[in-house]
């Protein structure tokens, strides 16, 4: 009999994540509160459950995919009060390193183990199974976990003790908003001096200026077919969701007196992004902003 996961979050991450479940043999028992969310894991093979306790049940290692910090903490009290000891926790969220750190404490207090293990490679590594898992906690709850993470990704990286994957994340995030931005600044650049796209890409893709917000997800259509430049800059991996990790970035840069002037003005311009109405699209669709900005 296949070991069964009970998988809370089921939306534009946690659905796919929880369908690669299925597809490796495991039992998925799944809860999500949004009906779309909802019919389409029913459609791949997941045990569609009425709350986040009913799918824990049978389930010795439970998964939460959740938009933000305050909604794991809440789900992991709910979830606590009736979990088996001895079940693994894991949350593949984004949130902050100190939500991370509490949801560790709330697992060890109910005699479980835990593991914060964020993901990087947006929907399309979410469906694809070749995410990387950036992984906080003990190494006995990560030999526990791997198998599990190794069926929806490509590479488990473990960061460290408790809220290390959370940290890692962060991190690696800030440099991405970063370089996108650097990136479409460049490309509008290259079309003001007469530069062809193709030829930009060729050059900085090989060279020193080479970078995944280039080769992988170019911000103009063309150079990389799979790139959400092709499809209308339908999200990958939206505007709104970089600024909710960008945001994560300058609170754990405050908190710990980290002077990050390049991150910080990041921030400042993909929260004006998505204040003009461009939260919904792929955060590389910021190369329209440039071109409006410039004369």
């Amino acid at each position: 009999m296949s070991e069964t996961i009970a998988f809370i979050g089921l939306g534009y991450m946690g659905g796919p994540m929880a369908a690669n479940l299925v597809k490796a043999g495991f039992t998925v028992r799944g809860f999500d509160l949004a009906e779309p969310a909802r019919q389409a894991a029913i459609g791949n093979g997941i045990i569609l459950c009425d709350t986040a306790e009913h799918a824990l049940a049978g389930a010795p290692v439970v998964i939460t995919m959740l938009p933000a910090g305050h909604h794991v903490l809440s789900v992991w009290r709910d979830l606590v009060r009736t979990i088996d000891k001895g079940t693994l926790m894991i949350d593949c969220s984004t949130i902050d390193v100190d939500s991370a750190r509490k949801v560790h404490e709330l697992a060890g207090e109910a005699g479980c183990l835990s593991l914060d293990a964020p993901v990087s490679g947006g929907t399309t590594g979410a469906g694809a199974a070749t995410l990387t898992f950036m992984v906080g906690g003990e190494a006995d709850a990560l030999a526990r976990g791997q198998p599990l993470l190794e069926a929806m990704g490509r590479r488990v990286v473990h960061c460290g003790s408790a809220g290390a994957g959370q940290a890692a994340k962060i991190c690696n995030n800030m440099i991405l908003g970063i370089t996108m931005a650097g990136v479409c600044e460049a490309f509008v650049l290259g079309e003001k001096l007469g530069l062809s796209h193709q030829a930009l890409f060729d050059v900085a893709s090989t060279s020193s200026g080479q970078c995944w917000s280039i080769s992988t997800n170019c911000p103009v259509p063309g150079p990389v077919p799979t790139s959400p430049a092709n499809r209308d800059y339908k999200p990958g991996f939206a505007a709104a969701l970089m600024l909710k990790d960008m945001r994560l970035s300058q609170e754990a840069a405050k908190s710990t007196g980290t002077a990050t002037a390049l991150g910080a003005h990041a921030t400042q311009l993909y929260d004006l992004f998505d204040q003009l109405g461009h939260g919904g699209e792929d955060f590389s669709s910021f190369i329209h902003y440039v071109r409006d900005q410039s004369v």
